[in-house]
């Protein structure tokens, strides 16, 4: 499987569209005959881009998850024959494994290969993915011939700022891969016109059709234009449709104003800076939302690489990081009178700069126990250098169903080691 060469630039004159179907679970030969059937019947002639639906191969086949995985190159290259028989592209989720993980990942194929891909961001709760699937990171829209095309997936749909960052970086063009039931089928019309009008881009919406054991599929697939004006829709049973694509329309609608542009610095870092009674009420509210806490802790005397990597794997792990900080007296008890080289007001203004982390606060005492107690976060990191038995608080939040991870540390990067580099040269 060969790798596209890469092209940059807007929106070119282009035709796009979907094939809508019935995709059968665990059956991926049935599927792929259903994606060459659609294509055969609209018979499209490039330069064009087509987008299927979520899963397309096998659908949320759990049980089998690894083995459909196994097969994704398969698809792929029979995906990449049909792009080459009509010169078309093709985008749609297929399961993805790397690295012992397994993701749902949106692969745009063109006549040469993967122009590139998209692991779906947000995993959706309902449906157990967070037990099969990792969610994805870094969605860059991807180059192709055409232009750069945006992507998501499903639930994705609903976070309109993952479709903002997609337009921010040039994307004209977005294409959503679904599985979206049929009982908030008005949510995805409503939501890509949305995406459409908020961005003043092209949006594809490719869904399913057809029912798995007892749920309906909503179909009704769109193509929207940068207004907001539905260009195409399917209705509730297979389709495959094709419209011209103006890029002028988007060039129209951005003449007045590009809400796409618009970019300011909303809030104040130091705000992040809270007290332990702040925190405990922002927590509360967490709760009642449902997002998950991860909470970590030291002194970051001197921020350095290992220390700025290891806090925005540990902001991977939920939807808000908490760093408790030691205050000065706390550090001089465990460091020594020599430290810390910053001051607590420092430390904490230079973590609050950085945007993995959500919220900063002092404790006086040499551990985080009494905060950890208090907080109870869904998540308790640590650096690798810590085995989890050893990290504190560990028992009460294991206790509580949260969860407690030691993550790797970069290698060679430590606050002690830079100081005495540093020493060592003002001494030489």
């Amino acid at each position: 499987m060969t790798t596209e060469p890469m092209y940059t630039g807007e929106l070119q004159p282009c035709r796009a569209g979907f094939l809508q179907f019935d995709v059968k679970l665990g059956d991926s030969e049935a599927n792929l005959a259903a994606v060459r059937q659609g294509l055969a019947t609209l018979n499209p002639a490039g330069p064009a881009l087509l987008v299927l639906p979520e899963l397309w191969g096998a659908g949320f086949d759990y049980p089998n998850l690894a083995a459909h995985a196994e097969q994704t190159p398969t698809l792929l290259a029979a995906l990449q024959e049909e792009a080459a028989r009509y010169n078309i592209h093709l985008a749609g989720s297929l399961p993805e494994a790397a690295a012992g993980l397994v993701y749902n990942t949106l692969y745009i194929v063109g006549p040469t290969g993967v122009a590139g891909m998209i692991r779906k961001q947000q995993l959706f709760a309902p449906m157990g993915e967070a037990g099969p699937f990792t969610a994805g990171d870094n969605p860059q829209p991807v180059a192709t011939e055409l232009g750069l095309v945006a992507g998501q997936v499903c639930f994705d749909l609903r976070f309109p700022d993952l479709a903002r960052s997609q337009a921010a970086r040039g994307a004209q063009l977005l294409v959503v891969s679904g599985q979206w039931p049929a009982t908030r089928r008005e949510h995805w019309r409503v939501l890509l016109q949305a995406r459409a009008i908020e961005n003043q881009l092209f949006v594809i919406g490719c869904n399913r059709c057809g029912t798995t054991e007892d749920t309906e599929f909503g179909g009704h697939s769109l193509i929207v234009g940068p207004d907001g004006t539905i260009l195409a829709e399917a209705g509730s049973t297979a389709a495959a449709q094709l419209v011209e694509l103006d890029p002028a329309l988007v060039s129209r609608s951005r003449k007045l104003f590009t809400a796409a542009a618009a970019s300011p610095y909303r809030f104040p870092d130091q705000e992040k800076i809270v007290s332990r009674e702040e925190l405990l009420e922002i927590r509360a509210s967490y709760r009642k939302l449902g997002r998950q806490v991860v909470f970590t802790n030291g002194c970051f005397d001197i921020l350095h690489r290992g220390h700025v990597t290891y806090l925005e794997a540990a902001r991977r792990l939920g939807d808000c990081l908490v760093v408790g900080l030691n205050a000065d007296a706390s550090v001089r008890r465990l460091k020594g009178p020599s430290r810390p080289v910053n001051n607590e007001d420092a430390r904490a203004r230079v973590l609050a700069a950085l945007s993995c982390v959500d919220f900063v606060v002092l404790f006086e005492e040499d551990t985080p126990q009494e905060l950890i107690n208090a907080l109870l976060p869904e998540v308790l990191a640590k650096g690798g250098d810590w085995p989890v038995a050893k990290i504190v608080g560990a028992s009460e939040v294991l206790a509580a169903g949260g969860r407690v991870l030691s993550i790797p540390l970069v290698a060679d990067f430590s606050t002690t080691g830079l100081i005495e580099k540093i020493a060592g040269r003002e001494n030489g």
